[in-house]
């Protein structure tokens, strides 16, 4: 009887001390996890804001994803950001490119600032903020401004970047400061036809930028 007991009592304290080895061990690698995530971003809060179209989109046809949301998607998935995509409340472009051009000229010269949908929630709260949208008439698309002028960027950190097909940023970073008055980080051109059809290229070029950035 004695014995019976006594195995018995072994058996418990060996399955309790497996059970406190393992709850340790994955404590470990959560806290390993979680540091790791610090890390990268230093403990900064990253959103990611981008501006893009679908439809007929000038050396790559008809797509369903846009160009810019392809690369808005690589950063955020890199660096933990949040993404809010900058949506027009009245969407009257066209589908048709050269239809499009058109009308984006015509909003740029008139300077106009659309209605867009949607506002981001505790703004107040993000660090880093990535700025993303289409190179149109060497210039930031209208309502990519109408977003920048909603919110109070004092404090922090802009990083722009933009799809082109041969015109860079075009100087845009210059207008994401004017308007911000944040402290705008060396910002990133890439191809609508590499991130529309060379994802890993895309992939590649965006991880390089982000880690001369510091993520």
């Amino acid at each position: 009887m004695k014995l019976k007991i006594f195995v018995t009592v072994l058996l418990v304290v060996c399955v309790g001390a497996i059970f406190l080895l393992k709850s340790n061990n994955n404590g470990g690698n959560v806290m390993a996890a979680a540091e790791s995530t610090t890390k990268v971003n230093g403990g900064k809060k990253v959103l990611v804001a981008y501006f893009s179209r679908t439809g007929e989109q000038y050396n790559v046809g008809n797509i369903k994803e846009g160009n810019t949301a392809i690369i808005g998607k690589m950063i955020a998935d890199k660096t933990g950001g949040n993404i809010f995509e900058i949506k027009v409340e009245k969407d009257n472009y066209p589908k048709g490119y050269t239809a499009l051009t058109e009308y984006a000229q015509k909003e740029k010269r008139a300077n106009e600032r659309p209605a867009i949908i949607g506002k981001v929630d505790n703004f107040a709260d993000y660090d880093t903020i990535f700025i993303g949208y289409p190179n149109w008439w060497a210039d930031m698309p209208m309502p990519v401004y109408t977003f920048l002028e909603s919110y109070d960027f004092s404090g922090k950190t802009v990083i722009p970047f933009c799809t082109h097909e041969g015109s860079g940023l075009s100087g845009t970073e210059r207008n994401v400061k004017t308007v911000t008055k944040a402290d705008v980080k060396k910002g990133l051109a890439i191809y609508g036809h590499i991130a529309q059809n060379s994802r890993t290229e895309a992939d590649k070029k965006v991880s390089d930028w982000l880690k001369e950035l510091g993520f």
